[in-house]
């Protein structure tokens, strides 16, 4: 049986510092991809990957594991039924802004478009799945112009940047995380006598990754 969550005591991540570029030479196709390259990362380490070939694995964020001479794995990613890689690199993520504002989210998208392929021969229609529509967080915060987190959400939002995000859903507990475009313009809003709130979203670049812990 599963065991239910709810929206409390869960700390959002937001990425402050990329590390320099690791050159990735090969990606192996299995149950968790085993990447080769110029290692220079350790156990626990979170990656934001950039890849063509392979491009199942452009702009997602794993956990390293298994480091180990020139290879580390992509812990939790199954690459069996993945394009083949040509080229690609690493950089290890620095998630030193915390978010700590939100008081709703909302999590949309991530639906197939579907295509139809109904031929004149059958009397029904028939599709197959499309792409799927980007997977978009929005937040209500709390409105607060000197807060460090919202002030780096409108930076990044401004920048037209990609930031990657962790959340952890209390501690110790299951971790997310992924990529994304932040939009964020500090705006008040709200109605009397009610909290002044400001919006915010995450739309996705990339599939999520997720942990037990």
């Amino acid at each position: 049986m599963s065991t239910a969550k709810k929206w409390s005591n869960v700390a959002v991540a937001m990425e402050s510092a990329l590390g320099s570029n690791i050159t990735i030479t090969a990606i192996s196709k299995a149950s968790e991809g085993v990447v080769t390259a110029t290692n220079t990362l350790s156990n626990g380490d979170f990656v934001k990957l950039s890849v063509q070939g392979m491009f199942q694995l452009n702009g997602r964020v794993a956990r390293v594991s298994s480091v180990s001479g020139a290879s580390f794995t992509l812990e939790g990613v199954d690459t069996t039924l993945f394009d083949t890689f040509t080229t690609g690199t690493a950089n290890k993520i620095t998630f030193g802004t915390s978010i700590t504002t939100a008081t709703t989210l909302n999590a949309s998208g991530g639906d197939f478009d579907f295509i139809d392929t109904t031929t004149i021969h059958v009397n029904s229609k028939t599709q197959i799945p499309g792409a799927a529509s980007a997977a978009t967080y929005t937040f209500d915060n709390i409105w607060d112009v000197t807060d460090a987190g919202l002030l780096a959400m409108k930076l990044a939002g401004d920048a037209q940047s990609q930031r990657a995000f962790k959340f952890t859903f209390g501690t110790g507990g299951q971790i997310m995380v992924f990529n994304g475009y932040v939009a964020a313009n500090l705006l008040p809003g709200g109605s009397a006598q009610q909290l002044v709130t400001t919006p915010s979203a995450i739309t996705m670049f990339g599939s999520p990754t997720y942990y037990a812990s």
